[in-house]
């Protein structure tokens, strides 16, 4: 993955641990946490997909979605504690970064490579997130879907990078953790590398056209760093 001028992350599950604002409350919510957890963001991600192909006068923005599906979630796991939902979806304002990701993005920018978020996410929701990561320092930009007014994977989010920095989508390279962003990404013609996280199967005809690692901390060897 020789040549890339800038690298580009989507932040939910990429950057940042989507889980672990339910973590936070599993004493509260119980075993079942993990999947009540997942289900949120399934729901999450499915109404993104179709305000998008709904089109234009029914865009949300994901921080309402983002209520709209925990309320899905809370109903379907029986779950009627107004306060607690409340405290749990703040939380997701305040999510932790991984591990290892603010040691790469030290790498990163200390080899001169730009650095940017590109993120389904809305700005302030985006904003609050990096502050509290700590990543506000390590990166050159936050791109939202919002200044597009449609969800990942179209093709017009992706072009929000190339814009700004002024590269061609081949001399950059995208990481998400998300399989269908992954695949968008390589068909708008990134370098892609997938975070497979938690060990799930290609999806997208996905293998042998991206990168796929475990997590992130051999992105540096991958990029010739």
């Amino acid at each position: 993955m020789q040549h890339v001028r800038a690298v580009v992350f989507d932040a939910y599950g990429t950057l940042l641990d989507l889980h672990a604002a339910m973590r936070r409350y599993a004493g509260r919510l119980g075993p079942d946490w993990q999947q009540i957890s997942a289900d949120w963001r399934m729901k999450q991600v499915e109404y993104s997909w179709v305000r998008s192909l709904a089109g234009a006068t029914h865009h949300r923005d994901f921080w309402r979605l983002t209520e709209e599906a925990l309320v899905w979630a809370a109903a379907r796991h029986d779950i009627h504690d107004a306060e607690l939902l409340a405290e749990i979806l703040m939380a997701y304002r305040h999510l932790d970064a991984y591990p290892e990701v603010p040691v790469i993005l030290r790498q990163l920018r200390d080899k001169g490579l730009p650095r940017a978020i590109l993120s389904n996410g809305e700005p302030g929701m985006l904003r609050d997130a990096v502050q509290t990561a700590g990543l506000t320092d390590l990166l050159n930009a936050v791109f939202s879907v919002e200044s597009v007014g449609v969800f990942k994977p179209d093709p017009r989010v992706y072009q929000l990078a190339g814009a700004h920095f002024g590269l061609a989508a081949s001399q950059m390279a995208f990481i998400s953790s998300n399989p269908w962003d992954a695949f968008g990404a390589h068909a708008f013609g990134f370098k892609v590398v997938w975070v497979n996280r938690t060990g799930q199967r290609a999806e997208y005809d996905l293998h042998g056209k991206v990168t796929e690692v475990k997590d992130l901390t051999a992105l540096t060897g991958l990029l010739g760093l």
